[in-house]
């Protein structure tokens, strides 16, 4: 912020110092009327058509889903005659159980749903009875845990260097033995 202050500061004082001429302005020549637009919106007009009442509505359908490869299997089916609906739904749990819902609704007793469930039938194959069969077994090779592998290898060979080693000696110097501790002696 300052550093703006500082540039507008001196170029200030360059414009009175004469060095920068002032810039003349020049009024325009003609001025253009300004255009007006005017939007005037249409009415609007809303047509309402009336949907058509069927007093007596009726349908039915039903449809059925058999996955072998996944195992899934539902369907349904719903009729309607009037204001009265039935229908029934029925899919495999995954318990194992078939799951029907036999279900009706009308205007006077409202929704209402049996539900059942019973157990899928059991497909049961005969047994078949075949001659005696005989597989020959592969043959299997005795197992030998794997050896050791030694590896021998002869350290390489130092070169030996000789020297004189600098002649150490190590002094001991004993410390006598202090009975009792006295406090240091302060001196001023």
């Amino acid at each position: 912020m300052a550093f703006k202050f500082v540039t507008f500061l001196a170029l200030v004082a360059v414009a009175r110092a004469g060095i920068l001429a002032p810039v003349a302005y020049s009024a325009p020549l003609a001025y253009a009327t300004p255009v007006t637009k005017t939007l005037v919106a249409a009415p609007l007009t809303k047509t309402i058509v009336a949907d058509e009442y069927d007093p007596n509505p009726q349908y039915s359908y039903s449809y059925g889903i058999s996955d072998a490869l996944t195992g899934d299997q539902k369907s349904q089916q719903e009729s309607r005659s009037g204001d009265v609906v039935q229908g029934s739904y029925s899919l495999i749990d995954a318990d194992g159980y078939k799951r029907t819902v036999d279900y009706t609704a009308d205007p006077i007793h409202g929704f209402n749903a049996a539900v059942r469930r019973e157990p899928l039938a059991i497909k049961t194959v005969a047994p078949v009875v075949a001659a005696k069969t005989i597989v020959a077994q592969p043959a299997y090779a005795a197992y030998a845990a794997p050896v050791a592998k030694t590896i021998s290898y002869a350290a390489p060979v130092a070169k030996t260097i000789s020297y004189a080693a600098p002649a150490v000696t190590k002094t001991i110097v004993s410390q006598p033995a202090y009975a009792s501790y006295a406090a240091p002696a302060y001196y001023h």
